[in-house]
Formats: C-alpha cells, structure tokens, sequence
C-alpha cells in the first residue's frame, strides 16, 4: 500500500438521541471523497473510538468501508492497545475489513526506542493489513528519532508514519532530509512545510471542513507551485489552529454542525462541546476559503 495525499480521519456524528447519526457519516465520507480525498480512516482518534460501544465501532468500520469500495480508495482503520498482545488481538479483527491499520506508538509506557521498534516488528509481521505507525508524543508520552522513525517505515508490513511531532525540528529535518516515503503529516498545523520537505501528504482531521483546500495545497507542493502552495498553505494552517482551539474533534463537530452536515455537535464524555466563540472563528476561517 503507497500512503499519499489528503486523507480524512472522520468524526463520528451523533444523533439528537445519543445514537450514531450513520447516514450524516456516510454523507461526509462521500463529501469528503467527492473533494478529492485520497482516502478515509475510521475510528482515528477524532473519530472518539474509546467511546463507542463494540457494535458502534462495527458499524462505522461498515458504512466507511462499502463507501471506500464504491470510490476505489484505499480504508485505514485506528487499531491497536495499551500492550503488544492486545493490539496484535486487535489486528487480527481487520482482515478483509481495512486496507491499513492506524496504530498509535504505546502510550503511557514509554518503552524506549528499542521497546517500540520490536513492538511494531511483531505487529507487522501477524497483521493481516499494512500498519500506518502513529507517532504522536505529546499524546503517548514516547519521543522518537529520526533513526528510530526510519527503522520503522523500512519494516516489511509497514506503510507509513502518520507524523505528529508537534512542530519542525532538527528530528523532523534529519528524518525528511533522505526522502522517505510513507510520512504523512499528522500535525494540520505544519502540513504545508512537511509538504515543502517531501511529505507524502497527510491525515488531517481540520480537512472536514475545507477538504478541496487541502487536496490543492498538496497538489501544489507536489507541481512545485511555491506561490500557490505558500499563499494556500498559511490560509489552511489559520483554520487548522482554530479548528484545534479545543480538543478535537469538539471544535470541528461545531462547525459540521453549523454548516448543517451533522446533525448535533455532540461528542461524549469525557469531551464536552466546544464553546461557541471556537466554532465562530472555525466557521469564519472555512467560509473564507471557500
């Protein structure tokens, strides 16, 4: 599996009764694909995985995979547990479902670099799918480096990085500077430079909400359009920082909501609905891109 361009990891509505709103998520899955997404992650952590029920995350897995297959695009699916044993049990849950797993680094351990690298050698070698390795430290508590990072995308079974460092530097140059494929920008805020640097495109959650934009500024950096993709790529990080203004997805809900293309802004506890001011700010930010 090649990871690139802009891919949508989706929220996951709800209804006015709690329930899962399917229909609103089938309509954003093909709103999203119709704007030229590359492809759809269900269940990522915008999509509050750990606060549905079993039979919930069956039924999202359901609706976003037939819609994959009807669009010929590829299905990542948020997999993965506090401990090699569990996420391994968890992977083996998506064969013939996803395309790829979405597998966050083992938080809260903080096994070293050693500890990870053999955890993700095992995950690749008994998944059914390719593994997309979620590096986010400021969630999982684990920082990697370059060399580290690079190990890990030339496992057979691994497809990429979904790269959430929480800024540039000199790890992020180092890792960048011998162009490896299958690094995907997890940060929406510095899309554009990790494009300018080589990224292969991104998983965004703040694409919701101006999908066309971002499949644009890829296609921008990807030509060599430096004017196009500067002038597009600040206007984008602008309504990035305001759909995270709060924890994700509350702000962006807020906004879908607005715009009519869900039917609540309801996340659930431990999350609580972003404030009204946040979502003005989001919705003003999309509407000027159109």
């Amino acid at each position: 599996m090649e990871l690139q361009g802009i891919h949508i990891p989706l929220v996951t509505p709800f209804a006015a009764d709690g329930s899962l709103a399917l229909d609103a998520l089938e309509r954003l899955a093909r709103e999203t694909l119709d704007a030229g997404a590359a492809g759809l992650v269900a269940l990522g952590t915008t999509g509050e995985p750990a606060a549905l029920e079993p039979d919930e995350r069956a039924a999202v897995i359901d609706v976003c995979r037939r819609v994959c297959a009807a669009y010929g695009v590829p299905l990542t699916v948020g997999a993965g547990g506090g401990a090699t044993g569990p996420a391994e049990r968890s992977l083996a849950e998506l064969a013939g479902v996803a395309d790829a797993a979405l597998v966050t680094v083992p938080a809260f351990l903080r096994p070293g670099p050693d500890g990870v690298l053999a955890h993700f050698t095992r995950l690749a070698a008994h998944s059914p799918v390719p593994l997309v390795v979620y590096h986010i430290p400021y969630r999982t508590g684990q920082s990697l480096g370059a060399d580290t990072l690079r190990e890990l995308l030339a496992l057979p079974g691994v497809a990429g990085v979904k790269y959430a460092a929480g800024g540039i530097d000199e790890q992020t140059v180092a890792l960048m500077a011998e162009g490896p494929s299958g690094v995907m920008a997890g940060d929406d805020l510095y899309l554009s430079p990790l494009l300018a640097m080589g990224a292969a495109g991104g998983i965004l959650a703040s694409a919701h909400l101006a999908t066309g934009r971002f499949v644009e500024l890829a296609e921008a950096w990807r030509k060599g359009d430096v004017e196009r993709a500067r002038e597009l790529g600040h206007r984008l990080a602008r309504l990035s920082a305001a759909a995270f203004a709060e924890p994700n997805p509350t702000v962006i809900k807020g906004v879908l909501h607005a715009q009519g293309r869900i039917p609540t802004p309801d996340v659930r506890l431990p999350l609580l609905p972003a404030a009204a001011e946040p979502v003005r700010r989001a919705l003003e930010a999309a509407r000027a891109l159109g």
